[in-house]
């Protein structure tokens, strides 16, 4: 467990070091803008995916596949439905968001064809899956995590692991764009909730008339 634990604080924070301003500004410096504008999305998303295979693997040689609760059948259907609406919902959320610019292969592309800037300022998208949740990827990935029709302890911990670096993530890119937006972000952040599609009431300071 202790092993485990520990890779997936590593990985949290590499992650995040890789994904922040210094790294970027660093890397910029170090390979110019032009070259960094096309290839650090890529070269980070793989990277990413690359260091999440011991913790892949840690998972399934640390825990015991107990299970935890299983939905009995035929209710398991509605469980089979609901992950289908959330592979959907993130598949549109990524198209929503230009999918290949998303994993880095555009800007890759841009550059490799001598494209002066590689990668083009980013656009506001506050429509569709953007309109229900701020972050509809995590949104989505998080429903088709909980709503599996088994959970084991290996699943579980990895449920609370992935709920717990988006939450913390989300706070770090909500940062990040807005310094992009600015008064735009500001204001969408005001009428749209974080990940959860529900808007909690207020209070209002008034007293009772």
């Amino acid at each position: 467990m202790a092993q485990l634990l520990l890779a997936l604080l590593v990985w949290a924070v590499v992650h995040s070091l890789t994904a922040g301003p210094r790294t970027k500004s660093f890397v910029r410096r170090l390979i110019g803008e032009r070259a960094y504008q096309g290839t650090y999305r890529l070269v980070y998303n793989v990277f990413s995916a690359v260091t999440l295979v011991p913790v892949f693997y840690l998972l399934a040689v640390n825990l015991p596949n107990q299970v935890l609760w299983s939905v009995p059948a035929p209710y398991q259907w509605l469980n089979a439905v609901v992950q289908v609406a959330a592979l959907a919902g993130l598949a549109l959320s990524l198209l929503q968001t230009d999918v290949w610019s998303f994993i880095g292969l555009r800007q890759l592309l841009r550059y490799l064809q001598g494209q002066e800037q590689p990668d083009p300022p980013a656009r506001f998208v506050d429509r569709g899956t953007y309109a229900l949740v701020r972050h509809p990827l995590y949104f989505f990935s998080l429903l088709y995590l909980w709503v599996r029709p088994e959970m084991t302890i290996s699943s579980l911990v990895l449920c609370l692991w992935v709920t717990a670096y988006f939450l913390i993530g989300s706070i770090f890119e909500e940062r990040r764009l807005i310094r992009e937006f600015g008064a735009e972000y500001h204001a969408y952040r005001a009428r749209v909730p974080r990940l959860l599609p529900l808007r909690l009431p207020t209070y209002s300071g008034g007293g009772d008339k």
